[in-house]
């Protein structure tokens, strides 16, 4: 076959090629698409850094499709997010994305940091934040929990009970109580809080963090507030629970107002 009888014959194929990479560029069908996502299971903004950002095998590939394509909006792009975000939703629901998982979560921070760091200088700061760090995460490591974040001089964790992230922090508290930088001694507080967080990527979202947040925000040095919730978790004959009844006085946003909050402390 000759050129000239090759080049009529390729033509069609040509101009079907030149249709599929038109639509696939179509505002309308990426919005179309887009429409269906949100009617799919899962998180419809998955593919995002945030939602990409866990270690499970949907959040992986998402983040090398995410490299395959240029900054255009693309039908194929939002096609193959759908079908991974069936498939990351699948896998919360298997346990293994941590999506509908009941969970204790714990932050902590450390008393009046802020104001002493602008006194102390940054070499200092840094050097307290260092030695705070190996005395908080390995506790909580020890007691099967996995740090979320670190957040400046505090952390958010997650437990699979209220029992062991109320034990972590008693020893992270007891040991950060042994630090002293520049004849500064850190004082920890600690917020407990029991619930079923949103999993998003490698972080958690909603209320439930929430509640625990405000409650390490409201503790006073040294002291762990808990949520009525992660109680109903703790050993009695391990903890001593104390009704919080002016916590209720100030408000905290973000908390419901159903909530009881308690001070804990382990039992003498």
């Amino acid at each position: 076959m000759s050129a000239d009888e090759e080049e009529p014959a390729a033509r069609p194929a040509a101009r079907l090629a030149a249709g599929v990479r038109g639509l696939n560029r179509k505002p309308a069908a990426i919005e179309a698409l887009r429409r269906v996502r949100r009617a799919l299971p899962g998180d419809p903004g998955f593919g995002d850094p945030l939602s990409a950002a866990g270690r499970d095998s949907a959040g992986t590939i998402a983040r090398i499709a995410d490299r395959l394509f240029d900054d255009q909006p693309r039908a194929t792009h939002e096609l193959g997010l759908g079908a991974l975000q069936v498939w990351q939703s699948f896998l919360e629901r298997a346990g293994r994305g941590h999506g509908e998982q009941e969970l204790t979560v714990l932050f902590t921070d450390l008393v009046g940091f802020s104001a002493w760091a602008l006194k102390a200088g940054d070499d200092d700061a840094l050097q307290l934040l260092r030695e705070v760090a190996r005395a908080v995460e390995p506790a909580v490591l020890d007691h099967r929990g996995r740090v979320v974040k670190r957040l400046g001089d505090g952390l958010m964790a997650v437990f699979p009970s209220p029992q062991l992230g109320f034990d972590a922090v008693v020893e992270a508290w007891a040991r950060v109580a042994e630090l002293e930088v520049a004849g500064h001694r850190p004082q920890l507080r600690a917020g407990l809080h029991t619930g079923q967080p949103r999993a998003i990527g490698g972080d958690y979202l909603g209320v439930d963090v929430n509640v625990a947040a405000r409650l390490a925000e409201k503790a006073g040095p040294g002291e762990i507030l808990v949520s009525d919730a992660a109680v109903a978790g703790l050993d009695p004959e391990r903890v001593v629970t104390r009704r919080k009844v002016s916590f209720w006085l100030s408000r905290a946003k973000g908390v419901p107002d159903d909530l009881a909050v308690y001070a804990a402390s382990p039992r003498p």
